[in-house]
């Protein structure tokens, strides 16, 4: 029996041929055009009425058939006098099929006593065959007819079948079709291709809670509804970019039992008046039909931003009407019972309230960038696939990359694997998956980079005057190398491992600053001018001191005010929420904190010179040096006194 089985199962499968109706019009138009211009070989040649009378009395010609209604006469010539007329013909190549010549004449003509003429002058065994008819030209008047009607049948047959849907076109059933331009283009995902479940992703723990037991709801109503619970309308998943959003929709697809309908905000959006509101409401339509289902709406800030702050659209704008009957299609006068609309946007700040509000979307589920925790299972996740050194720590990864999204670090293992296969190694070490993190965050080694020795050094004394500040201040952010060789735009760089803060204390804020005006000072110091490489710790400086005067009231003459709009109300007002009295103000206290912040750091770099120049000896030297070296010139990195203080 085992036997037999496995032979079944050998047996190759019967492949079914499908033929597509597109293939019968082509078919179709291919054989009128071959009837049309179709290539015969050598066409007959025309030649004049004297010439046939001087074939005709050289005995040349087997046969005449004459046209009375056309006035035109075809000749076939016998083959034996064929060659005789070869230059008469394109290229002397004489055809193969007769007839050969034709020949026109006026309305005049008396054919009938013409050829007898012709023909008493030649014996009886010579005579020409001589063919007279009447043309009832049927073929043309009805080719004059039913071509143009048939022409118009078939665009008509393409314009209702949607030609584009026919010919493997474009998705969804709109396609090339203008009657289908108002369709949604909404896919229904089948539950067999989707391979993504709620295992395969990993971390996300408050997100992935909230979406499964949606899923839950859907799979066992009843454990809910008998307490009287309701199913929820909606939920938005939000979060910044590559967090996991769309990978949690897709295993919301993979898991529930239900139908489930995707698409992006940008498929409402249509050059044509109305089209996106139609689309919705066809969207809505087959939901309803299939409910219990799920839509899920990708990107919708693109249909959902806030009404009123289009800036340069009026008040009729074709995404206004579109989010309006979204609205309405979510929770209007109609209910729609057992339809879950789950969307996700990067962009919560600018969708519309009415849309943010329960009873549309009950749920936001915020999707975080991942913790050190959920960075080990998302690594794990990704190196599945990959063939790692025995010896390779994850945890040590998952440290060294701070802020990484999960698709920063599926972006990172594949650099690693491209990084391991690019020097023919074996396995996967962590070396290469550290110069994947750099080639990441500052891009491509310049190796090919010309800089001068002057240029060298101050870069060498620029950032290790970075490392220097950083080192010797309790709450600036751990080192952990320091480089020269160029990536992207930068020149060199030092690359901290920043502790992971929910929240940041003013002496926080202010060591940070230090860190990163360090390079400018150390420039000043060891060249008696700064230059213009710290254009980028400028900006990030500048924004840090704006940031601890306008919005966190880090500053005594401002007060405990705070100027940022976390709400987006103010949209697209170019007014200013403060008077001008108070902008001065504010602009005086930045410029004082960066200058007290210059020369904090300025007196830091003095009082240890000695160890600042080993620091940009050793790095003109080796190029690239990391925390231990610097320990071992500067000694351990001053630490916080204590992380926890007395409440009062």
């Amino acid at each position: 029996m085992d036997k037999q089985n496995k032979n079944k199962k050998k047996q190759p499968k019967t492949k079914v041929i499908r033929i597509n109706l597109s293939w019968l019009y082509f078919l179709l138009i291919l054989g009128i055009v071959w009837m049309l211009i179709g290539n015969r070989g050598t066409s007959a040649q025309k030649i004049e009425w004297a010439q046939v009378q001087k074939m005709f009395v050289d005995g040349d010609i087997k046969e005449i058939h004459f046209i009375r209604n056309d006035y035109k006469g075809t000749i076939a010539v016998k083959p034996e006098k064929l060659g005789k007329y070869s230059s008469l013909f394109p290229g002397n190549e004489t055809p193969k099929s007769s007839p050969h010549f034709f020949f026109l004449v006026s309305g005049s003509f008396d054919a009938e006593h013409e050829f007898a003429s012709l023909n008493e002058q030649l014996s009886d065994r010579n005579q020409v065959k001589i063919i007279m008819e009447n043309d009832s030209k049927l073929w043309s008047n009805v080719m004059e007819w039913v071509f143009p009607l048939l022409l118009l049948i078939l665009f008509w047959v393409f314009m209702f079948r949607g030609f584009s849907k026919n010919m493997g076109g474009g998705p969804g059933p709109g396609g090339m079709n203008p009657f289908n331009v108002g369709k949604a283009q909404g896919k229904l995902t089948d539950k067999n291709k989707v391979n993504v479940t709620f295992k395969d992703v990993a971390g996300l723990y408050g997100a992935k809670e909230e979406v499964v037991e949606i899923v839950d709801f859907l799979k066992n109503p009843k454990k809910y509804t008998a307490l009287g619970g309701k199913i929820p309308k909606g939920a938005l998943l939000v979060g910044p970019p590559g967090t996991g959003k769309t990978l949690l929709a897709k295993a919301v697809a993979g898991e529930a039992d239900v139908p489930f309908f995707s698409m992006s905000g940008s498929d409402f959006v249509e050059m044509f008046v109305g089209v996106g509101a139609s689309r919705v409401r066809d969207l809505f339509a087959q939901a309803k039909e299939k409910a219990p289902c799920i839509v899920f709406i990708d990107e919708i800030d693109a249909v959902g931003r806030a009404r009123g702050k289009n800036a340069g659209f009026s008040g009729n704008d074709e995404r206004e009407n579109t989010l309006n009957q979204l609205l309405t299609e979510m929770d209007g006068f109609g209910t729609n019972s057992g339809v879950i609309v789950l969307a996700a946007t990067n962009r919560a700040d600018i969708l519309d309230k009415a849309l943010m509000r329960a009873g549309r979307f009950d749920r936001q589920i915020h999707v975080d960038l991942p913790e050190l925790k959920e960075r080990v299972e998302i690594f794990n996740v990704h190196l599945k696939g990959l063939k790692v050194a025995e010896d390779f720590d994850v945890e040590f990864m998952a440290k060294h990359t701070p802020g990484f999204s999960g698709a920063d670090i599926a972006n990172v293992c594949n650099e690693a694997a491209l990084t391991a296969a690019r020097r023919d190694k074996q396995m996967i070490e962590r070396q290469d998956f550290l110069d994947a993190v750099d080639r990441i965050i500052g891009g491509i080694e310049k190796k090919s980079s010309i800089i001068t020795p002057a240029e060298k050094r101050s870069i060498a004394h620029h950032e290790a005057g970075h490392a220097v500040v950083s080192w010797l201040l309790p709450n600036a952010n751990p080192l952990f190398k320091v480089t020269l060789i160029p990536r992207g735009n930068a020149l060199g760089a030092a690359w901290y491992l920043p502790e992971e803060h929910k929240l940041y204390t003013m002496s926080q804020l202010r060591d940070e600053m230090c860190s990163l005006i360090g390079g400018r000072v150390a420039e000043e110091i060891i060249n008696g001018e700064p230059s213009t490489g710290a254009q980028n710790d400028l900006e990030r400086l500048t924004q840090m001191a704006y940031g601890m005067v306008q919005y966190y009231g880090m500053s005594e003459k401002v007060g405990n005010l705070s100027f940022y709009d976390s709400t987006g109300a103010r949209g697209y007002d170019f007014t200013k929420p403060y008077s001008e009295k108070t902008a001065e103000l504010m602009d005086e206290e930045v410029k004082k904190l960066i200058s007290e912040i210059h020369d904090k750091t300025l007196k830091i770099l003095t009082d240890n010179k000695e160890g600042w120049l080993k620091v940009a000896s050793l790095l003109l030297e080796k190029e690239v040096i990391f925390a231990e070296d610097v320990e071992n010139i500067l000694g351990p990195k001053v630490k916080p006194e204590t992380d926890e203080k007395p409440a009062d």
